[in-house]
């Protein structure tokens, strides 16, 4: 993707583009290459589309005024993963949806300002950095998904601004199976350590949000033992799948997920 996003930088550095290269302390070098495709978009062979270029550098230039240095990091940074995986959909046959999203209404406001500021000022707060990382996934992925509405992106937003970083990264892990198997061992009822307890509670919570099938169990009358529950039990509902879809997490990355399904302490198979 660094390759994808080659590009000389401008002479002139305008606060926006300043704040994309600030990204660096979390998105790596990409972001200068990122910083270079909004500002200086002849520079390179690789383009985005204007429309959400426009928008992107909109955002970068508003959070570079931000007072908190740290917060203005991730913003950058946010805005680089953007460009990313903006390239690599266009790569991949997805270009850069043609509908209303990024048509500004009579206020100069398109639906997608709306959400890359949403987006921007959740990856500001996150103090879990990992996470900028898909909340400029998502940006992405909705700039190319028309399928998708703007409330329904707002919706998938919310859902995961909701989750705890081990959530989103058993999420991932249910969303691979096809490629990870999940383990078979059943889910331990009372764990004893606090770690695989809380684990566990992530899990649960998963469930009753709605983003995990199947719901938890309910007792049974009489006190009949439950059915244990498996880790390759689970499935993605649909709330599940669009925040999966969304945040591209399919690109968490493996050792992240070994260690959720460590945490829960199952028992050897």
């Amino acid at each position: 993707m660094t390759d994808l996003l080659d590009g000389s930088a401008g002479s002139t550095a305008p606060a926006g583009r300043t704040l994309v290269e600030t990204g660096e302390a979390v998105a790596g070098s990409m972001s200068r290459s990122a910083a270079a495709l909004l500002f200086d978009p002849g520079a390179s062979r690789v383009t985005v589309d204007p429309r959400l270029a426009g928008c992107l550098r909109r955002v970068a230039s508003d959070a570079a005024l931000l007072p908190v240095p740290r917060e203005r990091v991730r913003a950058g940074a946010a805005l680089a993963f953007a460009v990313e995986l903006t390239v690599t959909r266009a790569s991949q046959g997805r270009p850069v949806r043609s509908d209303g999203f990024l048509v500004p209404d009579v206020g100069g406001r398109a639906p997608a300002d709306e959400l890359a500021e949403a987006a921007v000022l959740a990856a500001r707060q996150t103090p879990e950095e990992w996470r900028v990382r898909h909340l400029g996934y998502l940006l992405a992925e909705a700039a190319v998904s028309p399928d998708l509405d703007a409330g329904v992106v707002h919706r998938g937003l919310r859902l995961a601004g909701g989750l705890t970083g081990r959530q989103l990264v058993v999420m991932a892990a249910v969303g691979r199976r096809e490629r990870t198997p999940l383990p078979m061992a059943p889910l331990p009822v009372d764990p004893r350590g606090w770690t695989a307890w809380d684990a566990l509670e992530d899990l649960t919570d998963l469930q009753r949000r709605g983003l995990l099938d199947p719901p938890p169990a309910v007792p049974r009358p009489g006190g009949a033992a439950l059915p244990r529950l498996r880790m390759a039990d689970l499935r993605l509902t649909r709330r599940g799948v669009l925040v999966h879809r969304l945040l591209a997490l399919d690109f968490v990355r493996d050792d992240a997920v070994t260690a959720a399904l460590a945490a829960l302490d199952l028992p050897r198979s």
